[in-house]
């Protein structure tokens, strides 16, 4: 997916304008990017982009540098922050590991002028230029609107959830507020596979168990639904017609793209919106600011929650990306 249509697919929140201004020969900006480590798919998949984007932009503008950073904890990513405030960067792209850990780390440099976009995990208190994430809430809606259309507003469902962050209630509360919109659907459990294939296998074991008639499951997060699919191959139960999931990874997209017998879509929340970000923080130090960040109210930029069906899975594959 080519970064000029990630921009395109952004659903701004707030208002944004662009003011022009011409780069000269001689200045130069670097901008550093800092990220969790790859412990997971869509972290994998974060990390993969992120470098993607460097090569891409650099070719574009040759008078900015990257650097890319992965830490394991939040201490060790306020140490990285603070390795490329030593650096001397001009902007910062970052998803934080915690934000309560890097409240402070990241307002430094915000405040010092440093071009700041945050990703994903939002601070507690706002001091950044711009905020980028995906639609949580979409993600959840979108699944359910997908799944209730395809059992004609009826059968039962269970629900595999992620861990107890906002984010997963977020994504939850907006499938089950869709789900209570139509009165043949039953949600017989929901569980939380903590965004884990094996946690999740283990999880939908139980629920095989203990449910014997079910129709379809969500799986709010596309490593989870591998768990989830190895369970329900392992059982050799037929009930189960539909199965969806979420984050929109290559490897699931594939088995959609691939016609699978249950495994019928995901919804995007996608790793490459670290991409995005740091196109913005591009735009941002060249002097196209973007938003009313100069009265202290920085722009907000949520991308939007795409099913991918069969119908469309050709537009959002990408064989060469990590997740």
């Amino acid at each position: 997916m080519k970064l000029k249509r990630l921009l395109k697919t952004a659903a701004v929140a707030t208002a944004i304008s662009v003011t022009p201004f011409v780069a000269f020969a001689e200045d130069s900006y670097h901008i550093g990017v800092s990220v969790p480590s790859a412990d997971h798919g869509w972290t994998a998949g974060l990390l993969w982009w992120a470098r993607q984007a460097s090569e891409d932009l650099s070719a574009k503008y040759p008078e900015v540098e990257f650097t890319i950073l992965a830490a394991n904890s939040g201490t060790a990513q306020v140490g990285d922050v603070e390795d490329l405030r030593v650096r001397q960067i001009d902007a910062l792209v970052i998803l934080p590991h915690n934000p309560a850990t890097l409240q402070q780390v990241i307002a430094e440099a915000y405040q010092d002028g440093v071009y700041t976009v945050v990703v994903d995990r939002e601070l507690d208190s706002p001091t950044q230029d711009v905020f980028l994430a995906g639609d949580n809430p979409g993600m959840g809606e979108q699944a359910a609107k997908y799944m209730a259309e395809a059992l004609d507003g009826e059968g039962n469902v269970v629900v595999i959830e992620g861990p107890p962050i906002p984010i997963n209630s977020q994504r939850v509360d907006a499938f089950n507020a869709e789900m209570a919109r139509h009165s043949g659907i039953t949600i017989l459990d929901s569980q939380s596979g903590e965004w884990n294939p094996q946690t999740s296998l283990n999880v939908m074991e139980d629920m095989l168990a203990r449910h014997p008639h079910i129709d379809a499951v969500w799986a709010g997060d596309d490593d989870a639904l591998k768990g989830v699919l190895t369970a329900i191959e392992e059982s050799g139960r037929d009930d189960i017609e539909i199965l969806v999931g979420g984050g929109g990874s290559k490897d699931v997209i594939g088995m959609i793209r691939d016609n699978h017998p249950i495994v019928k879509a995901t919804v995007t929340y996608p790793p490459n919106m670290i991409a995005s970000a740091i196109a913005v923080a591009v735009h941002g130090v060249r002097g196209e600011h973007m938003g009313d960040m100069y009265h202290g109210v920085p722009s907000r930029m949520v991308l939007a929650a795409d099913p991918i069906t069969a119908d469309n899975a050709d537009d959002f594959y990408e064989p060469e990306a990590a997740y």
